[in-house]
């Protein structure tokens, strides 16, 4: 009997440690490996090519999606998807579907173990179904009528299990955060990033006072810092800091540059980042200060599918930046200062 050649795309090591046991314990495959990411994937699929990909969507260093359209693109073969994204009838599962992939099953978030040794059986049966595709028969397009996202080049624009909130304040904006973030449980609050307009040196200090006060880790962002539930980072003050993403993790860009807006670090400079890069999966808060920078990047963020908020006036210290964004359309909803800890902790 003829075996068939798997191998798994998967950076969790349970799912690679319970699919490893999986395909090499049948009879019906052979099992080539498996790899935490699509670039280590592609190095070892390349000495022995499989006839069948399990395959995850979030990942780091390039996501399943991605990786989807460069395989179908360079080298169709018929791909099992695996991933909590993949509810039924989710954009993200209609997407895949219409890029190539044959099969979507979804991961449950919790209780992952059991449910791949319960789900052996349907993980088996899809992989041999797949297996059986003459991929010279299958088409496939980009996109697909029905999903909203026409940018597939990356996942901004789809759900995702991170989440990002972003923050931008000034004047008044020590204060503001304090009561916001001293507020915050660690296990419901997803990743923060926040420009608070502050001198060089002073945002190391106040970061380490925040982290003191609050349940949450608060600390100064330094360049490639990975943003994770449960923190938040600020802005070095004189550095400008944009959101990247990574597959589907998000990391800080910690740079120089010209002011903007008259700030470095600026709102602006986030906010935009924050809107290329995690679209609908970010919130965006402006709040109290002067002048008018994160109006326009909060915009940039509304129009990218994210949910945004500015402070109302009568909790503001200035009315000036949140004025702004309010004047330009960029707030969808506007809130007293006392409510935006339940803003954070709802989007978890």
């Amino acid at each position: 009997m003829k075996k068939i050649k798997v191998f798994v795309v998967d950076d969790s090591a349970v799912v690679r440690q319970v699919l490893t046991e999986l395909f090499s314990k049948d009879e019906h495959f052979e099992f080539l490996g498996s790899a935490s990411d699509p670039i280590f994937a592609l190095e070892k699929m390349n000495s022995q090519w499989p006839e069948v990909i399990v395959l995850d969507i979030e990942m780091p260093r390039m996501d399943g999606i991605t990786f989807l359209k460069k395989i179908m693109r360079e080298r169709p073969t018929p791909i099992v998807i695996c991933s909590t994204l993949t509810e039924e009838g989710s954009e993200t599962a209609l997407l895949a579907l219409s890029l190539g992939a044959v099969e979507v099953i979804t991961k449950p978030k919790v209780g992952l173990k059991d449910f791949l040794n319960e789900s052996s059986l349907l993980l088996i049966d899809a992989v041999l179904a797949a297996s059986q595709i003459n991929m010279s028969k299958v088409t496939f397009q980009e996109n697909e009528p029905g999903i909203r996202n026409k940018n597939t080049s990356d996942l901004s624009q789809l759900k995702a299990t991170e989440k990002i909130v972003a923050i931008g304040t000034s004047t008044g904006g020590t204060l503001a955060l304090e009561e916001i973030l001293t507020k915050l449980p660690r296990e419901k609050t997803p990743g923060i990033v926040i420009v608070q307009h502050m001198p060089e040196k002073f945002t190391e200090a106040f970061a380490k006072r925040l982290n003191g006060l609050c349940d949450i880790d608060v600390r100064e962002g330094k360049h490639g810092d990975r943003v994770t539930p449960g923190l938040a980072l600020i802005a070095p003050g004189n550095k400008h800091m944009q959101l990247k993403r990574s597959g589907a993790q998000y990391h800080i860009d910690v740079s120089d540059g010209p002011l903007v807006n008259r700030h470095r670090p600026s709102v602006d400079v986030l906010f935009r980042s924050v809107a290329k890069n995690a679209g609908k999966n970010a919130r965006g808060i402006i709040l109290t200060g002067m002048g008018d920078d994160g109006a326009s990047g909060l915009l940039e963020m509304r129009e990218a599918g994210a949910t945004t908020f500015a402070q109302n006036e009568e909790s503001c210290v200035v009315f000036g930046m949140p004025k702004e964004a309010i004047r330009r359309g960029a707030a969808e909803t506007i809130l007293p200062l006392r409510e935006f800890h339940k803003v954070i902790t709802g989007y978890t």
